[in-house]
């Protein structure tokens, strides 16, 4: 498998912030052309944080019909990755390469696993490559 980009958690959650419209605007963009052209992808770790986080900490509630709809269309379509013994044997790899933690290593490893060139992440440190990875933050100007 190979595909453009990764996506990591607060890409998706951009989607749904109108505080920052900027933001939400470029991550809408991004998760739209990623579903129309096959461009980029989400391991299960971003679906659950995703998730985890529209039920408990999103300003808008959403009920459990709308999260339904959301995987449906956009988590499952996306989510290429999915854990193994040898994913989490790569993070660990990444951790000590990166001294990143063992949850953002295992975002670089399912990117990695995936054959992705891209990593579009505002936490992780734009610009910064691994094993050909880069690491790009899609919402700098």
């Amino acid at each position: 498998m190979s595909v453009e980009a990764f996506f990591d958690t607060n890409v998706l959650v951009y989607c749904f912030e109108p505080r920052e419209p900027a933001k939400q605007k470029r991550a809408l963009e991004m998760i739209d052309r990623a579903l129309r052209e096959g461009t980029g992808i989400v391991s299960t770790q971003v679906v659950q944080e995703f998730l985890n986080l529209a039920t408990r900490k999103f300003a808008h509630a959403f009920t459990g019909n709308d999260l339904r709809a959301f995987l449906d269309s956009v988590l499952a379509p996306l989510c290429q990755v999915f854990p193994d013994a040898n994913l989490f044997r790569s993070a660990l790899e990444v951790k000590d390469e990166t001294g990143y933690s063992f949850y953002d290593s295992l975002i670089v490893a399912g990117a990695l696993r995936a054959g992705c060139v891209r990593l579009y992440s505002e936490d992780l440190q734009d610009g910064r490559t691994i094993r050909g990875l880069r690491i790009e933050n899609p919402f700098l100007v």
